[in-house]
């Protein structure tokens, strides 16, 4: 069957795209397609938008018969006339498998990679994170846009896009397998917080975090004008306000941020309740003369000032 002309997209999927965040024709994107339903879907979406793809299959080597679900995907980036590249991590038995998977693949995507994360990943994403103790960030999920461009639409709609081109998806049996929290809460904590709410919680879980994310952004805007390493300002500035400059002064550069406490014992440093403590991986905050120093090392961790 041959794939979709990029300007003519059908009348279905056409409406599908109008709820889609992909970049503009023409724009180059790299998608990164496992050869599931909803990758699958997001390759057909993306080159019907007209955006220029690299569909990037990455085989983590964690199960049998998952190299070759690349000449799945390498099949359908022919089709659908996307550039195509495999790469292969090795990840190890162990605990934290998910995020240790998750960070070997992303070592070897670009920065701006889109996936195709849906409504009910965001769902998920939410209740993980809440689960997890996450403050407004976590809580407001993943940000819509060209990295996570199918956040409008469920899996009920990837699933038909693949049904209606005449796909055959590739089925992980990891993501029913229990051991995964992501997996008990798409399968038992879902359904169950479905059924006490007698209705369909995912567009709801959906709609806060955009909620939640909306004000996310305006805290960190008005967090901007907070000299974070001024102690005096620091100490002055409402308290969300003075947690999220500290958070995004002590992350720079980091891929997360310290935790809460970390946060709350530097801004004891600055009121002067402490002369200084040690932020995790290793970051040494004192005051100095008004001012916050950050160094690497260990340093004396929660020292009261007497």
């Amino acid at each position: 069957m041959a794939g979709l002309a990029p300007d003519r997209p059908d009348r279905r999927l056409a409406a599908l795209l109008t709820r889609c965040r992909l970049p503009a024709p023409g724009a180059p994107l790299t998608c990164a397609v496992s050869g599931g339903p909803d990758s699958l879907a997001l390759l057909v979406l993306a080159t019907a938008a007209g955006c220029r793809v690299t569909a990037v299959h990455v085989d983590h080597g964690l199960r049998p018969g998952s190299a070759e679900e690349a000449d799945v995907v390498a099949g359908a980036a022919r089709r659908y006339g996307a550039a195509f590249r495999a790469e292969r991590v090795h990840v190890g038995a162990g605990p934290n498998l998910e995020a240790r998977a998750r960070q070997a693949r992303w070592s070897v995507l670009p920065a701006e990679t889109a996936t195709g994360h849906t409504m009910d990943d965001q769902a998920e994403t939410v209740l993980l994170n809440l689960l997890r103790g996450a403050g407004l960030d976590g809580l407001a999920g993943m940000r819509p846009g060209p990295r996570h461009p199918l956040l409008a639409l469920r899996r009920s709609d990837t699933a038909g896009i693949c049904a209606q081109q005449g796909l055959q998806p590739v089925t992980d049996p990891t993501n029913r397998d229990p051991r995964h929290l992501r997996n008990r809460v798409r399968h038992e904590l879902l359904p169950l917080c479905s059924a006490l709410a007698g209705r369909d919680v995912v567009p709801v879980l959906a709609r806060q975090a955009a909620l939640l994310a909306a004000e996310a952004a305006l805290l960190d805007d008005l967090a901007a004008a907070v000299d974070p390493v001024d102690a005096a300002a620091l100490s002055a500035a409402p308290l969300a306000l003075a947690r999220r400059a500290a958070r995004r002064w002590l992350q720079g550069d980091a891929e997360h941020p310290p935790d809460a406490a970390a946060v709350t014992r530097v801004l004891s440093v600055a009121a002067g309740e402490r002369v200084a403590t040690d932020v995790e991986p290793g970051i040494h905050v004192r005051r100095r003369q008004g001012r916050l120093v950050a160094r690497a090392g260990p340093g004396d961790r929660g020292a009261e000032v007497r």
